[in-house]
């Protein structure tokens, strides 16, 4: 996989800016008050996840449904709340809900925002055998303690782990493998100062370690 340096991915690659977009929903959910939608504002103010590469992150179905239903995944807050450590997040507000026409419009948007120099394809779509599946739950749940912080799936199907960090028990229908492979290999890229720990995963460990994080689905979406 080629390894692609902070520098060229964030400096001046993004497709799309709020200002070449129809700025009326941004301006109506005053979205720009929690979330960067160019990697030119200082991160340390925002309340919610960057959105600049939305398009390379998330699934447009899910997306689409989220903006009209949302949903906590953060529990804990973001990193920059000052209650993120004692797990009772001060900044964070609702999350807006938005008619299906609305969040249909800012799906569109959302997914324009992309980095176009990340590479995508380095997860092929076989998925892994039941064998190969269990001794990936391993590396993800013990080994390097994932569960600490994000949630997973038990056997009953239902959420269980850490809050610290996403929920990852719906990992499978919210963000795409090549976002989650990428994140895996260089967290530093996307999130400089964040709580990730660069593990420095081998290509086969991330391609496995991602099959197993998109294998993690709750019902439909939700």
């Amino acid at each position: 996989m080629p390894f692609i340096m902070p520098a060229l991915l964030f400096a001046g690659l993004i497709l799309t800016t709020p200002a070449q977009a129809d700025s009326t929903l941004l301006n109506k959910y005053d979205c720009t008050s929690c979330h960067r939608l160019t990697n030119d504002e200082p991160k340390e103010s925002f309340k919610a996840p960057d959105l600049f590469y939305a398009g390379n992150k998330f699934q447009k179905s899910w997306l689409e449904k989220f903006l009209q239903n949302p949903v906590i995944i953060r529990k804990a807050g973001t990193i920059t709340d000052p209650g993120f450590l004692r797990g009772t997040p001060t900044l964070a507000r609702p999350h807006p809900s938005l008619p299906p026409e609305e969040a249909l419009e800012m799906t569109e948007f959302l997914m324009s925002l992309s980095l176009p120099e990340l590479a995508t394809d380095q997860v092929d779509d076989t998925p892994l055998s039941k064998g190969k599946k269990s001794k990936i739950k391993i590396l993800f749940e013990r080994n390097y303690g994932c569960i600490a912080c994000h949630e997973g799936i038990n056997l009953a199907g239902q959420p269980r782990g850490g809050i610290s960090g996403p929920s990852l028990a719906n990992a499978g229908n919210r963000l795409t493998a090549g976002w989650v492979y990428n994140w895996l290999k260089t967290p530093e890229n996307f999130l400089a100062r964040g709580r990730m720990p660069a593990y420095k995963f081998d290509d086969a460990t991330a391609a496995h370690l991602t099959k197993y994080i998109m294998s993690l689905k709750i019902g439909d979406w939700n």
